[in-house]
């Protein structure tokens, strides 16, 4: 396999930068911390276009229902499990996972787990914009529809 080009220019080229990262795990492990108020986040590295954010989750914290803007994106999970909600599914995604989105994306991401979640973003161009959607309704059931995106 090729090289992971100093600046990616394709979904392919960012995959491999995001996979890259995952690998290197002496140096995000150090930066990461836990906020009982909200999801954690740092900006892990700036490119030409792009940025690469390191996020941490706790139980129970969530994103909100959300897009991208223009931005498209990668995004991994380094350590736990997170779920996504998107286009009237429900998919655990577990270390390793790798997710692409493309501007106009919707979904949730939530920590639905016991233990602390690590996870990894690409967003390219950077993220300047995340606008928030309604929130997932519950049915009387008791199980989950997702409004559509």
């Amino acid at each position: 396999m090729p090289a992971v080009p100093r600046h990616p220019d394709t979904v392919a080229g960012f995959a491999g930068l995001a996979r890259t990262i995952a690998a290197d795990r002496a140096g995000w492990a150090p930066l990461v911390r836990y906020d009982a108020a909200s999801r954690w986040y740092h900006r892990l590295r700036t490119g030409p276009g792009y940025e690469v954010w390191l996020l941490s989750w706790l139980p129970g914290q969530g994103s909100g229902r959300h897009g991208h803007g223009p931005s498209s994106g990668v995004f991994t999970v380094l350590e736990g499990e997170l779920t996504e909600y998107a286009r009237g599914t429900r998919r655990a995604l577990r270390a390793e996972a790798l997710r692409t989105f493309a501007p106009g994306y919707v979904h949730e991401v939530v920590n639905e787990s016991l233990v602390p979640v690590v996870s990894l973003h690409v967003y390219f161009p950077g993220l300047t914009e995340m606008p928030m959607h309604e929130p997932v309704a519950a049915c009387s059931a008791g199980t989950v529809q997702l409004a559509a995106d």
